[in-house]
């Protein structure tokens, strides 16, 4: 909770500072770039076990397909709602916006 609190005082410092805010504006965009990789490590992990067990047990293989395709469509919204966040934070709250 103290690292909050300290992201909280730097962040309330950096509205007098146009740089310091656009920095911050870089380091959220970052911080979701890093959220939508793990995005796409899920969805390979969540294919690798579907095919892992259609290989084991060919019989339920629709059943697999099935919860597979709902675990990836599940774990691409994550990387949706962060392209999407991150792309309003570039061009909506850009740096033009802070006025430097």
């Amino acid at each position: 909770m103290n690292l909050l609190n300290q992201l909280v005082v730097l962040a309330e410092g950096a509205a007098d500072n146009a740089y310091t805010a656009a920095g911050f504006l870089y380091l959220g965009v970052g911080i979701i770039l890093i959220g939508m990789s793990m995005s796409s490590i899920a969805e390979g992990l969540v294919c690798s076990s579907a095919l892992k067990g259609m290989a084991r047990n060919p019989e339920a293989s629709g059943t697999l397909r099935s919860s597979m395709i709902l675990g990836v469509s599940l774990c691409e919204t994550v990387a949706i709602y962060g392209l999407v966040l991150a792309i309003l934070l570039i061009f909506v709250a850009g740096p033009g916006s802070f006025g430097a």
